[in-house]
């Protein structure tokens, strides 16, 4: 832990010291992030921290059920954390960085909030700390709303600012930008609770920062996610190239620009038991294939939830969306973090909704996409290619996924299973890992009570009837 907090101190100092975040000498895109969730620094003593990670570099990191510092967790106990960075270069330079921490408490109770979270994103477009927040921050007994850089007096003895933020984008020989955010930070001016005057406690940290030349600035890139698929270099090659998507237009990256639909207002989701929802609305289907041999990533990593061209694609928590865009085997995907730090990725999608935004928090039920065939789904039914990676498996990479399709399954029902539950060669999730158990709602059925047994395809009709289709007024066309 001391060698990726030096690690992290030193990345901070060079971002420090070159303005925007990046050497502005660099002659290609280049890309940096660092997060902590926790730091506790005092002088002349050793402090403590959790859940740091810098990249490039380290890569993904920072997961724990809980921290404590001293051992008894009298100066500051918190429940779940984890944290996660992104970096990406020589295609446009884009950086991310997420950290989550659960259930704090400084100074035996003396400050509490439910929540720190904070996000941090770069490209050579902006910069930003959209969706950082702090909930239900406490101080004294008494509720304190947390604005940007908010400061409030802490007796005679410190103070305490909100969502510290910075946010920084140049261009001169080179294109700079850089966001840094800390969701809490306490600074001591004199002696309390056996810490001496100069202490700090920071909650919640995140830092993203790009350079790129100034014709790198014309490209959009997509954002990236430590989970992506990873890309196969070896294995049989297709006899021909994928057709292209059907959405019109490309970027000079030659990644194709989505379509952005106005959300369907007419919507109702209501919430199961423990806040989860079935992630597409209308008639679909759907069978366990999870686990089944795949070209383009080894195995199935998830469940094909088959659909309408344009059906509405759902959020299935209230939670943050991010790594919004494009990749060869997803095609237009997103991902969803969840209040607990779950993780969802939707793929193959064939349009967003204004709320596919990088860092937007979203409700459950809303809008987020729709589905379609787009990526290695080209020519295959209309489908949303759906995984789980829940909290504790996210230490494991793209791998750290459950079985979805009981979950899907149990969410159409209106009922709530265990994450421990899912089904495949992951490894159980500890009972001490604080993911939730996910909840369902029914968006719809279909009565096949007239379907006739002398009618070989009334069954399948009944079954399977569309929503929408192409020159009815559908949500989607062909361009």
């Amino acid at each position: 832990m001391k060698r990726r907090l030096a690690a992290l101190l030193l990345l901070t100092a060079a971002l420090a010291a070159g303005g925007a975040g990046v050497a502005t000498t660099a002659k290609q895109p280049a890309a940096s992030a660092s997060v902590f969730a926790v730091s506790v620094v005092v002088p002349g003593q050793p402090g403590s921290a959790a859940g740091a990670a810098v990249a490039p570099g380290e890569g993904l990191t920072g997961l724990a059920d809980s921290f404590a510092y001293p051992a008894d967790g009298s100066i500051v106990a918190t429940g779940a954390l984890s944290s996660s960075v992104s970096a990406r270069t020589e295609s446009g330079g884009t950086a991310q960085a997420v950290s989550d921490v659960l259930g704090v408490s400084l100074f035996n109770g003396e400050i509490t909030f439910e929540s720190a979270a904070a996000r941090a994103s770069a490209s050579a477009f902006a910069a930003g700390v959209a969706g950082s927040a702090v909930k239900n921050l406490t101080i004294a007994g008494r509720p304190v709303t947390a604005m940007p850089n908010g400061r409030t007096a802490l007796g005679d003895w410190g103070s305490l600012t909100t969502l510290e933020q910075t946010t920084v984008r140049t261009t001169g020989t080179t294109t700079d930008a850089r966001a840094t955010v800390t969701v809490v930070h306490v600074v001591l001016t004199a002696e309390h609770a056996g810490l001496p005057a100069g202490s700090e406690i920071l909650i919640g940290h995140a830092e993203a920062a790009t350079s790129s030349p100034p014709e790198a600035t014309s490209t959009v890139p997509a954002a990236t996610t430590p989970l992506e698929p990873p890309k196969t270099t070896s294995g049989p090659k297709p006899k021909q190239k994928l057709p292209k998507p059907p959405e019109p237009g490309k970027s000079r990256n030659g990644i194709p620009v989505p379509k952005v639909l106005t959300a369907p207002t007419n919507i109702d989701a209501p919430l199961s038991p423990h806040g989860y929802v079935f992630p597409v609305y209308g008639p679909s289907s759907f069978v366990d294939t999870y686990g089944a041999a795949r070209a383009d990533v080894s195995w199935h990593h998830g469940v094909d939830i088959f659909g309408s061209l344009g059906a509405p694609l759902l959020a299935v928590a209230d939670g943050t969306v991010f790594s919004v865009g494009w990749n060869d085997i997803g095609g237009y995907r997103f991902w969803l973090r969840d209040r607990e730090g779950n993780q969802f990725y939707y793929a193959h999608l064939s349009a967003f909704s204004p709320l596919a935004a990088n860092g937007r928090e979203v409700r459950a039920g809303d809008v987020i996409g729709f589905v379609g065939n787009t990526g290695d789904a080209q020519g295959t039914p209309y489908h949303v290619h759906f995984e789980i990676h829940p909290v504790a498996l996210l230490p494991m990479g793209y791998d750290g996924v459950v079985n979805p399709t009981p979950y899907v399954a149990a969410w159409r029902r209106l009922v709530d299973i265990s994450f421990a539950a899912g089904r495949g060669w992951a490894p159980p999730v500890p009972a001490n890992a604080n993911a939730p158990t996910p909840g369902a709602f029914l968006l719809g059925s279909t009565d096949i009570s007239s379907a006739s047994g002398l009618d070989p395809g009334a069954l399948g009709r009944a079954l399977v009837a569309p929503v929408s289709a192409e020159g009815d007024g559908a949500l989607l066309r062909r361009g």
